[in-house]
């Protein structure tokens, strides 16, 4: 019997973000609230949002898988497995990892979606690397995907900046090699539930007109709690994962960070001893976009990345949910930079 041991390797990453931008300027005149304020707080200039009648997070997360695929020469008939993370599906029920395996035809693969709020993609690559060590799928598409916009309330201007819509997909796959997936930390504290939720549309408070009129379909933040608590829970995680891998700021390549605000990523960089050039922000360009953040960062910088580069990624969400992964990067990206 072989003790080769299997990791989880990502072998390719791409991105989609619809045409529409909303900018700070556009939303000066709809809000109290000026690019300079926006861009003081919370580093964003600009959001993607997905506009048109019937358009869904799944529409969005084709366009990904089908660059991917492209990208990577994969055909549809090969993946095994198949997962949408995020807060946006399509509807309740079913699955939109269901509607998107059925508009890419891919029918050979089980498919299912994960919720852990912005720590989505995070939770979801941590549970699809058990799925590849343990020999049950070889090929995973991972799809990060939001329509945030539609639950923003754009008379509320300390919500209304943030939120950003677009979609990433990754490739996961088996290597005996020494890259993939290393270690991680992932965490949950309900007591967070209060401060970042949206009240209506669940089986708690069904949708009426009384959660219209209400205006309980929106997004509900207590920004300052949600700050603090990200700044500590990301930092002090990523440092935590580092110390038990005997990881030095020198020896870090790159850092992931959720992008949610520009002072929430400068503080964990900060507090692991890294230079601005090794943390990587789209944040002022694309917005929070919960759980494809991660994936579009990473579709992003592709083109910088070498294979064995040391990464960190780590994240905070609703819930509260937040965590790190510790992965040596699979492949060089800029094999694929006129791919995309």
């Amino acid at each position: 019997m072989s003790n080769t041991r299997i990791r989880a390797a990502i072998t390719g990453i791409a991105g989609y973000v619809p045409d529409d931008i909303l900018t700070n300027e556009e939303l000066s005149r709809m809000v109290d609230t000026s690019d300079e304020w926006i861009m003081t707080r919370v580093g964003i200039r600009e959001r993607h949002v997905l506009k048109g009648e019937g358009k869904a997070t799944s529409d969005m997360a084709v366009e990904a898988v089908k660059r991917l695929f492209e990208k990577t020469g994969t055909k549809p008939e090969e993946v095994d497995l198949l997962v949408w993370c995020g807060v946006t599906p399509d509807m309740p029920f079913p699955a939109t990892a269901n509607i998107i395996s059925y508009k890419l035809g891919i029918n050979n693969a089980f498919s299912f979606d994960i919720n852990a709020g912005c720590s989505s993609f995070l939770f979801s690559l941590v549970t699809m690397a058990s799925y590849i060590e343990s020999g049950r799928c070889k090929k995973i598409v991972l799809i990060g995907a939001e329509k945030l916009t539609m639950y923003v309330d754009y008379t509320d201007r300390s919500t209304c900046p943030l939120f950003g819509d677009g979609a990433a997909a990754a490739l996961i796959e088996p290597t005996t090699e020494d890259i993939g997936f290393i270690d991680s930390i992932t965490k949950a504290d309900g007591a967070g539930v209060k401060h970042l939720y949206l009240p209506a549309g669940g089986s708690l408070l069904p949708a009426s007109i009384e959660t219209i009129v209400r205006r309980q379909h929106y997004i509900i933040q207590d920004g300052q709690t949600v700050f603090k608590a990200a700044v500590s829970k990301m930092a002090d995680t990523t440092m935590e994962l580092m110390q038990r891998n005997n990881l030095t700021s020198d020896d870090i390549a790159w850092l992931v960070p959720h992008q949610a605000n520009l002072r929430i990523i400068g503080a964990t960089g900060n507090r692991m001893g890294l230079p601005k050039e090794k943390v990587m922000v789209n944040i002022d360009k694309f917005g929070n976009t919960s759980s494809a953040t991660v994936p579009l960062c990473l579709w992003d910088y592709e083109s910088k990345l070498k294979k064995g580069d040391n990464m960190i990624i780590t994240t905070f969400g609703a819930g509260f949910t937040w965590g790190a992964i510790y992965l040596k990067w699979a492949y060089d990206g800029a094999k694929y930079a006129s791919k995309d």
